[in-house]
């Protein structure tokens, strides 16, 4: 938000996605600009995840191109892929950064060890470099002190910021987040969407799937509303969020603030005792599966 804007990065043309009979996607235009930051919020089984995995073709969609700086692939699911649309694809994977509501860290490899794997693997960066690079997108995240544990001697919240800094250092031109505080207890959510907010207003250019209209708000430069596979309204987050033009994005906001609300008191009302914060992080954990 406190960066000027760029060149278009990333565009999504006519996306379109059928599971069997079930049309998820009903032809889903998308641009977004270099260090412009996405939030796209919907119910639960919008289209909005499905969007994402399309955008960097871990879903092939059934119909449409996506085009991430200089690569384009057209989706083609019906034939058999060449090896030149293979190598573009896994070009554009190298362009977008995806993050995923579990972390997918290695657990046998150290925090470091998670970070320099790709870019040496990958992109056959030197070990010495990878691991400079590694060291810095570590100090981003609050984690360097860190770098020699193992996951599973890590939080969730600290997981989730090594997964951050593991996608950073590909050096992606867009980061794909896919409701990243979903499977967090309330209390680590905090520590993430800092990180989230922090590279937003640095320039980072992103698109989050999210439930947390707080960091909506707070960093995206434009919210998107998705129902039943299309985008109903996009806008600036003060728009969207508290003046939607559309009845069905109100709808969807109203439904939204009320369970929340009855999770507060649900969550107030089990624990009387606790401090107010700890019934509205409870009332947010039990509000995740709503929207």
């Amino acid at each position: 938000m406190s960066v000027a804007l760029g060149e278009v990065v990333v565009t999504a043309h006519g996306i379109q996605k059928w599971f069997g009979p079930l049309h998820v996607l009903r032809g889903v235009d998308l641009e977004v600009r270099e260090h412009e930051t996405v939030g796209i919020i919907g119910r639960s089984g919008s289209g909005k995840t499905t969007l994402l995995r399309c955008i960097n073709f871990m879903e092939e969609a059934t119909v449409g191109r996506v085009k991430i700086r200089d690569i384009e692939v057209v989706a083609d699911p019906l034939h058999s892929s060449s090896r030149a649309q293979q190598e573009q694809i896994r070009l554009l994977r190298l362009h977008a950064g995806m993050l995923f509501q579990e972390f997918n860290l290695f657990p046998h490899m150290t925090v470091l060890g998670n970070c320099i794997e790709a870019p040496m693997r990958v992109k056959k960066v030197p070990k010495a470099q990878a691991i400079e690079t590694a060291e810095k997108f570590l100090t981003k995240v609050g984690l360097i002190e860190k770098r020699d544990e193992y996951p599973p001697r890590l939080s969730g919240g600290q997981k989730q910021r090594v997964a951050i800094a593991r996608a950073l250092t590909m050096e992606p031109d867009v980061l794909l987040f896919d409701e990243p505080t979903s499977a967090l207890d309330p209390e680590l959510v905090g520590e993430v969407i800092r990180v989230m907010e922090e590279l937003a207003h640095e320039g980072t250019t992103m698109i989050v799937v999210t439930h947390e209209m707080s960091f909506c708000r707070e960093a995206a430069d434009r919210v998107i509303f998705i129902e039943e596979g299309v985008i109903v309204e996009e806008g600036p987050p003060e728009q969207i969020l508290d003046d939607p033009h559309d009845e069905r994005t109100r709808q969807f906001l109203r439904r939204f603030l009320s369970s929340n609300s009855d999770a507060i008191d649900a969550a107030a009302a089990a624990a009387p005792a606790a401090p107010a914060l700890d019934a509205v992080r409870a009332a947010n954990d039990a509000s995740q599966g709503h929207g």
